[in-house]
């Protein structure tokens, strides 16, 4: 990390995996993050020490649950293309963005962004002989919709 840039405004900062899990927990449970998140900590057995467990070794579901965090939990704006491309806590927020209350999310709400992002995902397939250099971020998303388990976060994670 750069000593020089300023961090200290994205909440994520001196924050750790434990905590930002129990906070999110507490708020919306595991049902929630299972939902949304589609990763199957927060669905078998689900705990906390199990989750940060495999948090930790796995960056790409870590890296799912902080965004979560800063645009779900925290509420804050949808970072500029730049900082979309950045690990969620290398993010730099704008000093006049301020956390604000968690989102309203529901299981119903899941569903319909569920299958919102399954139909996008398969009119992606269908246009994907017109355009050069996205099949590989198409075939992602058709095979995840085509087993039923549409990754809300998936144009997050190209």
């Amino acid at each position: 990390m750069n000593t020089d840039i300023d961090y200290t405004n994205n909440p994520l900062h001196g924050v750790s995996l434990k905590q930002l899990l129990t906070e999110i927990v507490d708020h919306y449970g595991f049902e929630i993050l299972y939902a949304y998140l589609n990763i199957n900590c927060f669905n078998n057995n689900p705990s906390i020490d199990s989750s940060v467990k495999f948090l930790k070794k796995t960056d790409w579901a870590r890296e799912k649950v902080e965004a979560f965090y800063l645009y779900q939990f925290k509420n804050l704006p949808r970072a500029s293309a730049e900082q979309f491309e950045l690990p969620p806590r290398d993010r730099i927020v704008p000093q006049d963005q301020k956390p604000g209350q968690p989102a309203e999310l529901s299981l119903e709400d899941a569903e319909r962004l569920r299958e919102k992002r399954a139909r996008k995902a398969a009119t992606r397939g269908q246009d994907a002989g017109h355009r050069s250099g996205s099949s590989k971020r198409t075939s992602n998303s058709s095979n995840a919709s085509a087993y039923g388990n549409s990754d809300p976060w998936a144009k997050w994670r190209k």
